[in-house]
């Protein structure tokens, strides 16, 4: 199919377009090993015992819960791990070569956070009217840059309607590129043209900026994006030096509503102005540093949470109960929920197993906007598929992990029995 036809073919489908959440299942080799420089959540519990079947149990109860809100929920299994091909590249194999820090590379789970699996850019936006999804590099982070080649392996599978979809490889590794992470998209609906927006950071501090300005510009130029309805902004010094590693740490978006932290932007009346005048509906709703400290919103994940449209069309904040429980961002809650602004719940769920590593809700989850019968099926969630997962789950997961144990054969051989089992479930036996 030409350009020309695939758009036709993009506007015809455009009614059956919505938003799905895809959530990342948490990984049976999920740990503690604090690898994440700038993460304070994973600096602070490096070295602490991991559960990994109750982490995984927590992420399927949130996709139960955003489910029954009916919302379109989908969700990616985890990578293999340990990765060997990382181990035998870096000569670690026999007791004699055992290193502990690249050992725990070759462990993590943070795949799990699928918000830094890819870019999305919906049909509504593109030259072609397709979906089109760009895997992140992950260069920044030694532990992540290993994850794109199998992640790029995943969305080619669960997105592989060319007709709907266009899936592109990384970018330059030059260019260090993190994902949807930080990158927003506001516009008058979901199945409508909206404004894209690029967060990225500038190197210089203490905690590095992972994101590269040219990375999210190329992936703009090839998902075939109208420059005029793209923003390209700084994240706030401040903010990545507080432990902001991300954009989604202290902003979020959903069609004409921006939720973020006063100290977010570098410019925020630049960046203010921008949106407004491409979108001159658009509320921004800024918590300011007064009522929320910085401190306060990147603790509690305040901004890291699902910001979304429920189907009586009604905005609602999914939160950490992180952020439930800190008593100066419950209050600004309680004061924004008693007010006339655009958000009008706030839902809290437990994800505190992710939570320790540095990821709230919205960490684990890659949204994007796309007709839900063009994916991959055996990719999407439903109640029979929810209790199967957590069959499994709770059958093959192991209980515990303590960093000391990274390594193990015996728990190696575990942790790739408990995802071969995962994929058989769910007839993904190629991504074995």
């Amino acid at each position: 199919m030409n350009d020309a036809g695939k758009k036709a073919a993009g506007n015809k489908d455009r009614a059956m377009l919505r938003e799905i959440n895809f959530d990342g299942i948490v990984g049976p080799s999920h740990n503690y090993a604090g690898l994440s420089l700038g993460n304070l959540a994973a600096t602070r519990h490096a070295g602490d015992i991991a559960f990994p079947r109750e982490a995984a149990l927590q992420g399927i109860a949130k996709m139960r819960h955003n489910m029954r809100l009916g919302l379109a929920q989908g969700f990616f299994v985890p990578l293999p791990r340990p990765n060997p091909g990382f181990l035998a590249d870096m000569s670690v194999g026999a007791e004699d070569d055992f290193d502990p820090a690249l050992t725990a590379m070759a462990w993590s789970a943070s795949a799990m956070w699928t918000a830094n699996a890819a870019t999305v850019s919906p049909a509504p936006d593109t030259a072609d009217g397709r979906c089109h999804l760009t895997v992140a590099n992950l260069v920044t982070m030694p532990h992540r840059s290993i994850e794109w080649p199998d992640t790029l392996r995943q969305l080619r599978t669960a997105f592989a309607d060319s007709a709907h979809f266009a899936v592109h490889g990384p970018v330059p590794p030059t260019f260090g590129d993190e994902g949807a992470a930080n990158h927003m998209r506001m516009g008058p609906a979901h199945d409508e043209p909206g404004v894209e927006i690029f967060i990225y950071g500038r190197p210089g501090g203490r905690f590095p900026a992972r994101q590269h300005e040219q990375a999210f510009r190329a992936i703009a130029r090839r998902h075939g994006l109208d420059p005029a309805r793209c923003i390209f902004a700084e994240q706030a010094p401040a903010a990545i030096e507080a432990g902001a590693f991300h954009n989604d740490v202290v902003a979020v978006a959903n069609e004409q509503v921006l939720f973020c932290h006063e100290q977010a932007f570098a410019d925020r009346d630049a960046l203010f102005a921008a949106i407004r005048d491409k979108l001159p509906a658009a509320q921004i709703v800024e918590v300011p540093a007064s009522a929320v400290s910085l401190e306060d919103a990147i603790s509690s994940y305040l901004f890291n949470a699902q910001l979304v449209t429920l189907p009586e069309g009604v905005q609602a904040l999914i939160v950490p109960t992180e952020a439930w429980e800190n008593r100066p961002v419950r209050a600004f809650l309680d004061a924004m929920i008693q007010g006339n602004g655009p958000i009008r719940k706030v839902l809290p769920v437990d994800v505190r197993q992710s939570m320790a590593n540095g990821g709230g809700p919205a960490c684990l989850r890659l949204r994007m906007v796309a007709d839900p019968a063009a994916v991959d099926p055996r990719f999407m969630l439903d109640e029979d598929k929810a209790a199967l997962l957590e069959r499994v789950i709770s059958s093959h997961w192991p209980e515990r992990i303590a960093s000391a144990e990274l390594g193990s054969e015996a728990l190696a051989d575990r942790v790739r029995d408990a995802r071969a089992a995962l994929c058989s479930a769910l007839e993904l036996k190629e991504l074995g």
